[in-house]
């Protein structure tokens, strides 16, 4: 059994009714919001429009009036000095004289060239002969030489302990005057019997020289100084 509804208690019937009432209560707050909203604007404009005209008002009282500057002096043109006529009499030639000047000036003689330099002149070394007609000498003899040589020599302390004995060859020149030079060891057998060789030799009295072709000439010359213990 299906249950009916009252005419009363149906609401479909009032939907039109309750739609309308709606409506107008949207507009109604609608309405309150836009009158809400321009109320604000009015009241924001008012204020800034106020504090603008205060502002102009402090701007306008703070100005001051400034006099206007000075006008520029005017600029006066300098004066220009009168040209200045130069006849033919005024300009006057002047000639220097160095006449007088040159004639009290000493004269300074150059200075003398440089001596020339001389080279010295070179004497060409006369030549030296091993082999000619007659033979450098010991004066006296090759007897003497040997007599010279056992009593001018000195047998070396070293040399004689050690039992070092031999003959010590030599060589030197003869000088056309004589004289001995040039004195050199070509064979030794001990430094010290060496040195004694080479003493012994420069202490001979001068010799006599060689000769080729009846003159006087330079000879290199060899001799053995032997030492022997006794």
């Amino acid at each position: 059994m299906e249950a009916k509804k009252s005419y009363a208690a149906d609401l479909e019937n009032r939907r039109i009714s309750f739609t309308l009432i709606g409506f107008v209560v949207v507009l109604g707050f609608c309405y309150i919001f836009l009158e809400w909203a321009n109320a604000d604007k009015v009241i924001y404009q008012d204020t800034f429009s106020d504090i603008a005209i205060d502002d102009e008002e402090m701007i306008a009282q703070t100005q001051q009036n400034t006099p206007p500057p000075p006008p520029p002096e005017p600029i006066t043109p300098p004066e220009i000095p009168p040209a200045i006529e130069v006849t033919k009499e005024e300009v006057t030639s002047s000639t220097a004289d160095f006449s007088s000047e040159t004639s009290t000036q000493e004269v300074i003689a150059p200075p003398p060239p440089p001596a020339p330099v001389q080279k010295p002149v070179e004497v060409a070394e006369e030549p030296i002969f091993v082999a000619v007609e007659k033979s450098a000498s010991f004066p006296g003899g090759i007897d003497k030489l040997y007599k010279f040589l056992s009593k001018e020599l000195d047998y070396p302390a070293a040399a004689k302990e050690a039992g070092i004995q031999g003959r010590v060859i030599c060589q030197f020149v003869v000088n056309k005057d004589g004289s001995i030079v040039d004195i050199a060891v070509l064979k030794g057998i001990d430094p010290d019997l060496d040195r004694e060789a080479v003493a012994v030799i420069k202490r001979m009295p001068k010799w006599i020289p060689a000769e080729q072709s009846g003159k006087k000439v330079r000879m290199r010359y060899t001799l053995p100084v032997v030492f022997k213990l006794n």
